[in-house]
């Protein structure tokens, strides 16, 4: 074990959980995208009059908790703005390896994922003990020729596709009308969207990017976290009334963790409310990130690989990108670098995530330090 650590250091690829932050650090690392953590205060007296008998525990798993009220509700409510069920869960981790193993325990099927799908479903796809292969991220193409492959003389039952609406490293979207054109073609696909970093800042009411294309209703499982743009913690899954079954019957991250606190349901039930009727933030945010694309290429020469709320700069190395990162925090920023295994060799970079907070100006110093950086 001492050996691996020396060997991750040698690499600057040794991990450690930050100290908190002290000082007037801008945070360009949370993915807080429509800025609800740094508004929460003027929201708690709503909070405490609507929810103020919400218990801070729920003592048991969901499906022996007495304590339902608050869940149903909230549900409820998200099942009124999809048009179909909706189920909580812990947290994205919990809904992705719990969605996808329950769907590998169903006999005869295959998983097909995006090359760069977030880890948590990949360890989904490991639970689930079925047949799992992946295709080139974002190539429409490749993922036919995957399914077309996968069903060539066998008795598959079921394909589920597993998309990410908008890439946590990169901050590119998936070809999400092209990839419901394939399914259209294959009968047998079950289509999986991770919404993660679409939900609150995507579409019209901030559902994420199925509902700024209109595609709602041709997908068949919609996931979304509520730990970053909806401030809160914890998950959901859209999906029909059947799946919604299967899942409470065989997600086994459901069925065997103690529930969320009705209180934390609670306040994501009032940040979902917000995120709706955010239309200002995310118009701000969209200049933001229009504004920050620009200035990125002009200080570095990189054309942006993102013009959205995540937006990398690649380094290709990792002590390069822990150099930027602890230059850029003198400059008073705070901008982690991400290297191995979250990213893959040669992919190493700083990742820059934008909220609708940040104003004109504040971003200056940071472009200086990084034409000053420029090797």
């Amino acid at each position: 074990m001492i050996k691996e650590l020396e060997r991750l250091g040698a690499e600057h690829r040794l991990r450690a959980i930050p100290a908190e932050r002290e000082g007037a650090l801008l945070d360009l690392c949370s993915n807080d995208y429509l800025g609800l953590s740094t508004l929460a205060p003027q929201y708690m007296a709503e909070f405490r009059e609507r929810f103020g008998d919400a218990p801070m525990s729920a003592s048991a798993s969901r499906l022996l908790a007495s304590r339902q009220r608050h869940f149903n509700a909230y549900e409820e409510y998200l099942a009124s703005l999809y048009g179909k069920e909706a189920i909580l869960f812990n947290s994205g981790y919990h809904a992705n390896t719990g969605i996808m193993s329950a769907l590998g325990a169903l006999p005869g099927t295959v998983i097909i994922a995006d090359k760069l799908i977030h880890a948590s479903a990949i360890d989904g796809m490991r639970l689930a003990g079925c047949e799992w292969r992946r295709f080139r991220h974002n190539d429409p193409a490749h993922l036919r020729a995957t399914i077309r492959k996968a069903l060539e003389g066998r008795d598959v039952k079921r394909v589920v596709v597993a998309v990410e609406s908008v890439y946590s490293m990169d901050g590119d979207r998936a070809p999400l009308r092209e990839i419901v054109d394939i399914k259209r073609v294959f009968p047998e696909t079950i289509l999986f969207v991770d919404e993660a970093h679409g939900f609150g800042v995507l579409g019209e009411r901030g559902l994420g990017a199925a509902e700024e294309e209109g595609l709602i209703p041709e997908i068949d499982i919609i996931m979304a976290t509520l730990g970053k743009a909806a401030a809160s913690s914890g998950a959901f899954a859209i999906c029909d009334t059947t799946m919604k079954s299967w899942l409470i019957n065989a997600s086994r991250s459901l069925i065997f963790s103690t529930a969320l606190p009705p209180a934390n349901v609670c306040w994501s039930h009032l940040m979902t409310e917000k995120i709706t009727e955010a239309c200002s933030l995310r118009e701000n945010l969209r200049s933001v990130c229009a504004d920050f694309a620009k200035r990125m290429k002009d200080a570095t020469g990189q054309p942006p690989v993102s013009n959205g709320h995540i937006q990398p700069l690649l380094t290709g190395d990792a002590a390069r990108a822990l150099s930027l990162s602890a230059s850029l925090r003198e400059a008073g920023y705070d901008v982690l670098a991400i290297r191995r295994p979250t990213v893959p060799p040669g992919g190493e970079r700083l990742r820059f995530s934008l909220n609708a907070m940040l104003r004109p100006g504040q971003l200056d110093s940071l472009f200086e330090t990084l034409i000053s950086s420029q090797p």
